[in-house]
């Protein structure tokens, strides 16, 4: 195989791991529920019922007593699973603060609810992107 040829190989084989590696997973859901339009601001506040590891990388880890803000709720198509969005708080696990991800609302006990009336939006592609 020339130099040429070999390079002409590694780019194809570089991008179709590259294209693969970005590619959106499937949507879990097209209407989720939040506090506001943006969903920015957290709706609840729940403790982890028991440890949850992440299938992939759209999803966050979840330790038993640790302490998750949630900032949307799927809403499920029929048959799926019900997932919620949010993010983890405890001092043992600094390294995860700020991670928005999704996890099984089933694995968590809501403890404090900020915001009772929400708003439901449509969800994006992008919410699904693994980067």
């Amino acid at each position: 195989m020339s130099f040429s040829e070999c390079c002409a190989f590694l780019l194809l084989f570089v991008g179709s791991v590259y294209q693969s590696s970005t590619a959106p997973l499937e949507k879990l859901s097209d209407n989720k529920l939040c506090a506001d339009v943006e969903c920015a601001y957290a709706i609840s506040l729940a403790i982890a019922l028991e440890d949850y590891v992440a299938p992939d990388c759209r999803f966050i880890n979840l330790k038993r007593d640790q302490t998750i803000y949630v900032y949307s709720k799927l809403l499920p198509a029929e048959g799926a699973g019900i997932f919620w969005s949010g993010s983890v708080y405890s001092d043992r696990y600094v390294d995860q603060m700020g991670i928005i991800g999704f996890f099984p609302g089933n694995y968590v006990n809501e403890t404090y609810t900020f915001q009772h009336d929400t708003v439901k939006i449509p969800t994006t592609v992008a919410e699904f992107h693994c980067i």
